[in-house]
């Protein structure tokens, strides 16, 4: 595609002898940030449902893309063509049922083959070793909710999970009355374990309702930021002292923010 080779040809002008100082000096690990950067403005651009700002972030995110696939062109590993034939390959494998023979009619039976497909192309790779697990492929870097969102979902797919929402908020609040049993008798340590089994109790609960946890904290965030900014200027007149001295006050304060 002309637009494509376009941006190829930028990224090579951009890195090479008589190129951008700043580019010519970036490693993968330099980049990390602003990859992971980028995708979070992909997905704040999905959230408001704006079709020109996410165009424009998607292109953002593929620039970093491209950054990549030039440093691992320079150092012979790997070039962008390398990248498209690989994914493309693998979506082809992957989808038996619309390029091959394979049968596959609701979300449900594309989810079971693709995991099948999946764990057989690990076993493949590492035989003679352990066999691999379906969570392998979870990234450790995804920020915690994401992550046991996935991991539970993964779990699912093997038979391993609650049948309906309510067995898993009956789930959320046993872990909360063990957190409350750490507060009274037991070290920190142990506090955040029970504060981290709650968290993942949590996120599978949004798993089973439809929620997507991060999303949902995040939306959680916005709400609660909006709502201190209303209040702020009465808890500056107050001063901290005064403010925890007055729960009452505070709670008049933030119960006016709501209504707001």
């Amino acid at each position: 595609m002309e637009e494509f080779d376009a941006l190829v040809a930028l990224m090579d002008r951009l890195r090479g002898p008589n190129g951008c100082p700043w580019d010519r000096e970036q490693t993968p690990r330099d980049l990390r940030g602003y990859l992971l950067e980028e995708a979070y403005e992909v997905v704040e651009s999905i959230d408001a449902g704006e079709p020109g700002p996410l165009c424009e972030e998607l292109g953002d995110l593929l620039f970093q893309i491209v950054f990549l696939a030039r440093i691992g062109a320079e150092t012979g590993s790997f070039t962008i063509r390398d990248v498209a034939r690989r994914i493309t390959e693998k979506m082809t494998r992957r989808h038996p049922h619309v390029f091959g023979d394979a049968s596959a009619r609701t979300p449900a039976e594309v989810l079971r083959q693709w995991e099948e497909i999946k764990r057989r192309e690990k076993g493949e790779a590492h035989q003679g070793g352990p066999e691999p697990s379906a969570l392998d492929g979870i990234p450790r870097s995804l920020p915690g909710l994401a992550r046991a969102e996935r991991m539970g979902e993964k779990a699912s797919r093997l038979g391993l999970d609650w049948s309906r929402p309510e067995e898993v908020l009956e789930k959320v609040e046993e872990e909360v009355r063990e957190l409350r049993r750490a507060l009274d008798h037991e070290p920190p340590e142990r506090v955040s374990e029970e504060f981290g089994d709650a968290l993942f109790a949590l996120a599978n609960l949004a798993r089973h309702l439809g929620v997507h946890a991060e999303a949902a904290l995040q939306a959680a965030n916005e709400k609660f930021g909006s709502r201190f900014r209303r209040i702020e200027p009465d808890l500056r007149a107050l001063g901290p002292e005064a403010a925890r001295e007055t729960p009452e006050a505070l709670d008049r304060l933030w119960r006016r923010a709501k209504a707001d």
